[in-house]
C-alpha cells in the first residue's frame, strides 16, 4: 500500500485533495500537521490552501525534519502555496520561507491581469515537462488559482510555463521536489495524469 501524507496547514479543506488520490488503486493517504513520523511514508504534498506566513508558522517547529525529508529524497509536491513556501522569501508574507529553493515568490501584476488569477490556463511545456509532467501535452488546460507567482534564481528547474499578462512558472521539478502553482486535482483528466505520475514517483523510492 502506497502511504501518502498531506500537511495540514489548518486553512482549508484537503478533501478533495485527499479524493483525487484515493481514487487511484492501493493508495492510502493521511493529513498530518506534524513531520514526526514522516519516515513512515511514501510521499508527502504540501497542499495549495491558506495564506504564506501562517503556513511557514505550521511547519516551522518541524522545519530541520523537513530538510530532513528532502536530504532522504522522499518525493515532495507543492501545490500552489505549498510550491511557494519552498522558496526563500514571499511578497504575501513578512517571515522567511523553507529557502529549500532559492527564489522569491511576487505578486501577480496588477496592472497587466485580474488577481486573483482564477480560471483555465494552458501549459506551455519546457524540457519535456519531466516526471511529473510525462504524458501532457504541451497546451493542456489546468485551473489556477492564485494572486501570486514563483521567480526562481534557477529557471532551469521550470518544466511548464503558463501565460496571464506575463509568463508564469506553472510547474517545477528538481530531484526530488516537485511543485505546480495550478491545483492538479481540479485540473480535469490533466490533474489525474499528473496526480498519478507522482504516486508513480513515490513508488520508486518504495
Amino acid at each position: 500500500m502506497l502511504r501518502i501524507a498531506l500537511f495540514d496547514y489548518g486553512a482549508g479543506n484537503l478533501y478533495s485533495l485527499r479524493a483525487a488520490l484515493e481514487r487511484n488503486t492501493g493508495v492510502q493517504t493521511s493529513i498530518i500537521s506534524k513531520l514526526k513520523n514522516i519516515r513512515d511514508y511514501d510521499g508527502l504534498i504540501l497542499p495549495g490552501v491558506g495564506n504564506f506566513d501562517p503556513a511557514i508558522i505550521s511547519i516551522g517547529e518541524d522545519k530541520e525534519l523537513f530538510t530532513k525529508a528532502v536530504k532522504d529524497k522522499i518525493p515532495i509536491l507543492g501545490i500552489c502555496l505549498g510550491m511557494e513556501m519552498l522558496f526563500n522569501r514571499s511578497e504575501e508574507g513578512k517571515l522567511d520561507g523553507l529557502a529549500i529553493l532559492d527564489g522569491q515568490v511576487i505578486m501577480l501584476n496588477k496592472k497587466l491581469t485580474k488577481i486573483p488569477h482564477i480560471g483555465w490556463n494552458t501549459l506551455k511545456i519546457e524540457r519535456n515537462g519531466g516526471k511529473l509532467l510525462d504524458g501532457i501535452p504541451d497546451g493542456s488546460w489546468v485551473y489556477f488559482v492564485h494572486s501570486y507567482r514563483i521567480s526562481p534564481n534557477d529557471n532551469g528547474m521550470v518544466t511548464a510555463n503558463s501565460e496571464y499578462g506575463i509568463t508564469i512558472p506553472a510547474a517545477i521539478e528538481i530531484e526530488n521536489l516537485y511543485g505546480t502553482q495550478f491545483h492538479p486535482e481540479k485540473s480535469g483528466q490533466t490533474g489525474v495524469i499528473i496526480i498519478k505520475n507522482f504516486l508513480n514517483i513515490c513508488r520508486e523510492k518504495q
